[in-house]
């Protein structure tokens, strides 16, 4: 039983590059890595400027309309990485018959089974991954929600400017931690979808990470919606 659970060394140095890769995304994401603007970035600022902006409104319907549609999109994540989890606890009731299918497959290797369910146990760990984070950002979501509704209006002689200024901050800046929590939600479940070149070979695995990595760093850094939020007419 023991033999079977042990990862060959290109399995290893796969899974590396597929850790590797996520820390190395996850740093430039936030600006970390590169002086270049990351789309993320742009937004964060943006976030900040729609602080401001509600701040002058009395009314402020528009604001939470779009605080209702950001928890929304952050729960249906959520529920969506629970019934994936699901799906693997299905998938590690039925290992028999998944390999005997995986078996059938051209250039896909048939892993022993404890070594398939051990896969899958990985898989499941970065699905709660997502869950936690989307689950975490719901709730700040709702706290910046509160937040806003703490946030005086500007007027001259009522609020002193710093109050209101401190008050759009707290605001801001919680907007932008619950964003920074979906946006880590994403990651895991844009990288579960790399995981799964695992379960043909070590080789495929390596290739659906850069496959990612190549893909997520041009919506980040060379994408029309990064062009769109710095205003420019094409992506820089």
């Amino acid at each position: 039983m023991s033999d079977s659970f042990l990862f060959s060394l290109n399995d290893f140095l796969a899974l590396a590059l597929f850790l590797g890769v996520w820390v190395f995304f996850a740093l430039a994401a936030d600006g970390k890595v590169f002086r270049r603007i990351s789309l993320t970035t742009a937004m964060n600022v943006q976030r900040e400027a729609w602080m401001r902006t509600m701040a002058k409104r009395e009314l402020r319907m528009i604001d939470t309309s779009i605080m209702i549609g950001l928890q929304q999109g952050t729960a249906f994540f959520a529920s969506s990485s629970i019934f994936a989890i699901g799906g693997c606890f299905a998938l590690l009731g039925a290992s028999n018959h998944v390999l005997a299918v995986v078996s059938t497959l051209p250039y896909v290797g048939t892993p022993p089974q404890g070594v398939f369910e051990a896969k899958v146990v990985g898989l499941i760990a970065l699905l709660a991954y997502a869950f936690f984070k989307f689950g975490w950002s719901y709730r700040l979501f709702n706290y910046c929600s509160i937040l806003i509704g703490a946030v005086p209006t500007v007027q001259e002689g009522v609020v002193a400017p710093h109050e209101t200024e401190a008050a759009v901050m707290r605001a801001a800046r919680m907007n932008i931690l619950a964003g920074k929590h979906f946006n880590a939600g994403l990651r895991g479940i844009f990288f579960s979808l790399a995981y799964l070149g695992w379960f043909a070979n070590a080789g495929m695995f390596a290739t659906t990470t850069l496959i990612l990595l190549a893909v997520l760093v041009r919506r980040q850094f060379f994408s029309n919606a990064r062009a769109a939020v710095l205003g420019a007419t094409e992506p820089l």
